[in-house]
């Protein structure tokens, strides 16, 4: 705006410099479009998969796989994970604009339209299933396409909206990285690799119920049947905690199948801090007192990227 008011006598014609229209506005506005294309994608949970997933291929090859392998298979997986989410967001543009903590993403903020956010999603899915078939093999490349499906179509569109299990049936979903890397770098899945699947698919429920519960107004004002919206207080508690004994057992049984006590000490001691903060929050909501849910949706991450950084480092040493 200043640059045209500031100059008009430098266009007799009257018009704005054609250096206003594309400088640093334009600039601005391509980099919030692109800024909302990567939120389709939510980052963050890419992130996490990654975190699962690079360990996997590290203990399947007894080491370090060769860098082609692990580069596609990172990027295959991030576009696959990126695919889903947006995916995901088209389905749910719906009820993301019914609650406070969705109501900002692209869609209900109409940065994206729904047109465009579905094609987008389709192209990233298809991109990663061809680059996993080309360069890894048809298993891996199986199990990326199945993720997808899942995710977005019993997941999204069916469970999440008709089932209070929809986080235990979901949480397929998210351990399928493990045997995507798994798969890729062996052509087949182990013991160890179902084991890690296990730990990473128990842990979904104290991961995520804590912030179900944070968010369990939203959720209720969306008509979504997340557990801690549907059930007791007492119910909610048991799952978390028997999901939570559940990843900790399961993630001390994968010790025996190839591993050493490079990962099953680090292990042990997060798993128990892990149990503690499980029964922290369920105690202070069983008496009544202000539960601080995030606390342990916050340490839940924490205890799956240690664990996993410790199947790294067994697989190196």
């Amino acid at each position: 705006m200043s640059m045209i008011t500031e100059r008009p006598a430098s266009n007799p014609a009257g018009q704005p410099p054609a250096r206003a229209a594309d400088g640093p506005v334009a600039r601005r506005d391509v980099r919030a479009i692109v800024s909302a294309y990567v939120a389709l994608t939510k980052p963050r949970i890419v992130e996490l998969l990654l975190v699962t997933t690079v360990p996997a291929m590290m203990l399947a090859e007894g080491g370090l796989p060769s860098l082609w392998l692990m580069a596609v298979v990172l990027i295959g997986g991030s576009l696959a994970a990126g695919a889903a989410s947006v995916l995901n967001c088209y389905i749910d543009r719906d009820i993301d604009q019914l609650m406070r903590r969705t109501k900002r993403r692209p869609l209900p903020a109409h940065t994206v339209s729904p047109r465009s956010a579905l094609v987008f999603g389709l192209v990233l899915a298809a991109v990663s299933i061809v680059l996993m078939a080309a360069f890894t093999n048809l298993l891996a490349a199986a199990l990326t396409l199945a993720a997808i499906v899942y995710y977005d179509v019993v997941y999204t569109l069916w469970l999440k909206r008709s089932t209070p299990t929809n986080t235990f049936w979901g949480g397929a979903c998210g351990a399928a990285p493990v045997l995507i890397g798994w798969a890729a770098v062996t052509g087949g899945l182990a013991p160890a690799a179902w084991g890690l699947f296990a730990v990473v698919f128990f842990w979904q429920m104290p991961h995520f119920y804590p912030l179900a519960m944070k968010y369990k107004d939203d959720y209720a004002r969306a008509g979504i049947p997340m557990l801690p919206v549907v059930a007791s207080t007492r119910r909610v508690n048991a799952e978390i905690l028997i999901f939570a004994w559940l990843t900790v057992l399961t993630s001390l049984a994968v010790w025996p199948l190839g591993l050493s006590a490079i990962y099953g000490v680090p292990t042990l001691v997060v798993g128990a801090i892990f149990i503690v903060e499980a029964h922290r929050l369920c105690r202070r909501a069983t008496r009544g007192e202000a539960v601080k849910p995030m606390r342990l949706f916050h340490w839940s991450t924490t205890y799956l990227t240690i664990v996993f950084v410790a199947v790294a480092l067994d697989a190196l040493i």
